[in-house]
Formats: C-alpha cells, structure tokens, sequence
C-alpha cells in the first residue's frame, strides 16, 4: 500500500518542481534599470556597456520565450534568471559610471569654451587693425566672419546650460578653429600691406639717402 502510495505521488511532485515559472518580476527589474540607464544617457556615454546589457537582455527574452514553448515539467528558467541579474546589476553600475564620464565630459567642454572664446576674441583685435585696402570685399567677408563666431559661442553657452557637453564641446572647438583660421588670415592681409608700404617707402628713402650723400659731398 505505502509503495502503491509512493508511485500515486511520484509524478505530481516531479510535476512541482520541473513547472518553473518565468521569472516576470527580474525581467520587470533588469527592463527598468536599464530604462533608467538609458535616461541616464549611457548610450551616448558609455555606449559599448550598454549594447552589452541590452544584449544580454535580449538573450534573456529568448531564453524565456524558448523555456515557454516548453511543456510545463521541461521549463527551466535559471539561465533567462541569471542573465536578467547580470543585466540589472550592470545598468546600475553603468548609471553610476556615466555620472563620472558625464562631469569629465563638461569639465572638457568648458575648458573647450574657453579656449574658444581666447580665440575668437584675438580674432576681433586682429580684425580691427585688419587693413582698409582696394579689396574691401574681401575684408567684409573676414569681418562678418568674425561677427558670427562671437555669435556661435551663445550656441556654447546654450549647449552647456542644457547639459550637451558633448555638443558643446565640438561646438567651442569648431569655433576655435574656425577663429585661428582667420586670425591667420587677418595676420598675412596685414603683413602683406606691412611689405607693400615698405617697398613703397624703399626710393624715396633712397633718394633722400642720396640726396644727403649729395649734399655731404659738396661740403
């Protein structure tokens, strides 16, 4: 009787324990961590760390989606249960890291901002003793460039106080770069007018040189 007993039971508890249920509540967690991640803005920041968990994340689906075309007694979830841990236990690390990367990041940008604003502000003093001669046209075109690089900086400005460090931060070193070009160009129109008054200037004061020789001469 108790064997008969022992045989009745055997399939019903092997029936308990192989049907596993899908780990809903650590799929709810690892979905809303990683949301939280992505708010935090690791795909911009730490974007390879996040591909992984979001991949990790995605084989943890199939996995389930796998264990659920099951019968019920062959379900087992342990796999789909460890990668959604990983998952969760990544995105708050990844969160915290983007914190560090995201201050670095603006430190960099407005150090960036500054260097530009050094710039374009050489480029203004530069374009005020830029010299007034036959090819006007050319000098409005440097001058209007310089007027609108002091106008890009308020997109610097703006940038940083939306906290787009990265944008503004290759916003500043295009504006750098943009002014050193000109100031370069600025350098060599003004250079270039220095020569011409030198070489203008050369015979008359050769003559004049001549002329006291002349007179020296004489005496």
């Amino acid at each position: 009787m108790r064997h008969m007993l022992t045989f009745a039971l055997a399939p019903v508890l092997l029936l308990a324990v192989g049907c596993s249920k899908a780990p809903t509540d650590k799929l709810a967690a690892a979905e809303k961590a990683i949301n939280e991640a992505r708010t935090a803005e690791a795909p911009g920041y730490m974007a390879e760390d996040f591909a992984k968990i979001e991949g990790m994340l995605t084989t943890a689906k199939n996995e389930i989606a796998e264990q659920d075309a099951k019968m019920a007694l062959l379900r087992d979830y342990d796999k789909a249960e460890q990668l959604l841990t990983t998952a969760q236990t990544e995105a708050v690390r990844v969160i915290g890291e983007v914190g560090k990367k995201k201050e670095e990041v603006k430190a960099a940008a407005i150090r960036a901002h500054h260097d530009a604003q050094a710039a374009v502000k050489t480029a203004q003093d530069l374009g005020a003793k830029a010299p007034v001669g036959k090819d006007r046209a050319a000098l409005e075109s440097i001058m209007a460039d310089v007027k609108g690089l002091g106008t890009s900086l308020t997109e610097v400005q703006a940038a940083l106080d939306a906290g787009d460090y990265k944008t503004a931060q290759a916003k500043a070193k295009a504006i750098q770069d943009k002014s050193q070009a000109v100031s370069a160009e600025i350098q060599f129109a003004l250079a270039k007018t220095g020569a011409a008054k030198a070489q203008k200037g050369a015979p008359a004061k050769k003559a004049k040189k001549a002329k006291k020789a002349k007179k020296a001469k004489k005496k």
